[in-house]
């Protein structure tokens, strides 16, 4: 067939980060889209056919992968109805390098090329992939000198006291860049605060303004369409009665600025409330200490959505055993969780996330809102109150997204109360322990611990291959193994001397994949070759 014969379906894919002027007769999409049916007109001559399926993403960044449009398009790639996709300019696909090595991964699985209309580009070609990849980062570049200029304004305007956007706390209205008082809203503010200082407890203050009916207040969505309040969660009323904009004060990050608004709650009242939260919370920490129970107790589900239960059991000395058991499930999750190293675990991934060290597992109840245990993968859905606060989550979550390990994946909840990570991981079980592997491969689900068997089993090999003259530690040494005469056993000791040096030091601090036992070391033939190795040694675990 000739190239004339040859029909290559052609896509066309659009974009305008904002939705401004998107409901004039002709806007950008229209003004991109035009240009690429001209485009494709004048190669009909090469077998050139539009695909009528519009791919438009109206109002969305070029920044995430998060939208429609494009995941249409990235589907009728993979299910191969796409040859060729044309776009205005490359930045209309995507500004994250990251993004397009992935986007330009699903067009080659597809067997689809990608077209700039504008800039000649083509990533059939190695060239012009080394082209695209210079102007995507260029891209990235001026999009993240963009975010910190935002940023700088954010906090010299925040450090004169102005109100710089965000969701609007109870009580107030935006104005001129500043906060104004909504005396209604106000009202129920002052009432919140004084029922706290009453009851002493920020359960038995949800349940009051629950059954009350109080609740949050409400917002307009990016469509325009009115967003009723919801009931309080315990983490939105701790980050109420902690918010200082209450005080007359504007917050960024961790210093504090007087504010151009009026405070709404007297400044006794709410440091008394401050005061109160902090005694809660240290008392909350002692009971936790001193109870058996477990911390995440009624969070934990496996994928069938069935609850992991705690339960215990006593070994020898008497010495307690804490576990997370499922009920029989044929969904793949496993059906027993280590307590303490899983609450360890959870505990960890918050940390890091909040960038909050201070937060103890007496915490986690107040942070973690779910966890979802997959087969491949666990799921931490936090309270986004806490992990944000109420100033421009957009910027937050792409903070957090930068702090989350390579591959897990962060997504707001539409109602913006909470947001999801998911982390790609995966339980693995041998010998009668439980580890985590897939994040970080350091990251155990229980803490380090020396092989004290392995790492003897490691000294000696060097000083019998010091014996016979053979030890890599000195200088000139040949490589190899020398053969022990009449002693397998020196020879297979041996062997573990000539491990890489890497694997040496994981198997001293007691890092090394736990499933790298000295059983398995004599028992298989170990590569001497060091990145052979590494390769065999993670197939341990």
């Amino acid at each position: 067939m000739t190239p004339a014969q040859q029909k290559l379906r052609c896509a066309i894919y659009t974009r305008k980060s904002s939705d401004e002027g998107l409901e004039q007769g002709f806007n950008s999409l229209h003004a991109q889209r035009e240009a690429c049916e001209a485009y494709i007109s004048s190669q009909t001559h090469e077998g050139w056919v539009l695909v009528p399926t519009a791919y438009d993403d109206g109002g969305f960044s070029g920044g995430s992968m998060e939208r429609p449009a494009l995941k249409h398009l990235l589907a009728d790639v993979a299910r191969g109805l796409v040859d060729t996709i044309v776009v205005y300019k490359v930045d209309r696909l995507t500004r994250s390098l990251p993004d397009f090595a992935r986007i330009v991964d699903v067009f080659d699985k597809g067997g689809a090329s990608f077209v700039s209309i504008t800039q000649a580009f083509n990533t059939t070609t190695s060239m012009g992939r080394l082209t695209l990849n210079v102007l995507l980062s260029f891209a990235q570049f001026e999009r993240e000198v963009t975010g910190e200029r935002i940023r700088d304004k954010i906090a010299q305007s925040k450090a004169k006291g102005m109100w710089m956007g965000g969701n609007l706390p109870l009580g107030y209205d935006a104005g001129d860049h500043q906060l104004v008082v909504n005396e209604a809203e106000a009202e129920t503010v002052r009432m919140i605060f004084t029922r706290y200082l009453a009851l002493g407890s920020v359960y038995a203050l949800q349940d009051e303004l629950e059954a009350r009916g109080v609740r949050s207040k409400g917002r307009v969505g990016r469509t325009g369409e009115a967003i009723p309040g919801a009931i309080f969660s315990r983490g939105a009323l701790y980050h109420l009665l902690q918010n200082r904009h209450y005080r007359g004060e504007i917050k960024h990050k961790d210093q504090t600025f007087p504010g151009l608004h009026s405070p709404i709650v007297p400044a006794e009242v709410f440091e008394r409330a401050q005061a109160m939260l902090a005694d809660n919370r240290v008392n909350r920490r002692e009971r936790v200490a001193r109870s058996a129970r477990a911390a995440l107790v009624g969070l934990v589900f496996d994928a069938d959505g069935a609850p992991y239960t705690p339960t215990f059991s006593l070994g020898r000395g008497g010495k307690t055993y804490r576990y997370y058991i499922a009920a029989a499930t044929t969904s793949g999750t496993p059906r027993r969780l280590p307590a303490d190293a899983f609450e360890d675990f959870v505990l960890d991934q918050v940390r890091r996330m909040s960038d909050r060290p201070e937060i103890e597992l007496g915490d986690l109840r107040d942070w973690v809102r779910r966890i979802d245990v997959r087969p491949k993968g666990v799921h931490l859905v936090l309270d986004a109150d806490l992990l944000f606060g109420l100033d421009h989550p957009e910027l937050a979550l792409g903070d957090l997204r930068a702090r989350i390990a390579p591959g897990a994946r962060a997504v707001m909840d539409p109602g913006r109360h909470s947001v999801r990570i998911s982390l790609p991981v995966r339980m693995q079980f041998r010998g009668g322990q439980t580890w985590i592997a897939g994040v970080d491969s350091g990251h155990a689900l229980r803490p380090p611990k020396v092989d004290r068997v392995l790492d003897r089993a490691r000294r000696e090999a060097h000083v019998v291959l010091g014996r016979l003259g053979a030890s890599p530690l000195a200088p000139g040494a040949p490589v190899g193994v020398p053969t022990a005469p009449q002693n397998s056993y020196l020879t297979q000791l041996a062997k573990l001397a000539l491990l890489a040096p890497d694997i040496q030091l994981e198997i001293l601090t007691g890092r090394q994949p736990q499933g790298l036992r000295l059983k398995r070391l004599f028992s298989e033939d170990m590569p001497l070759a060091w990145d052979k190795q590494r390769r065999w040694v993670r197939t341990s675990g």
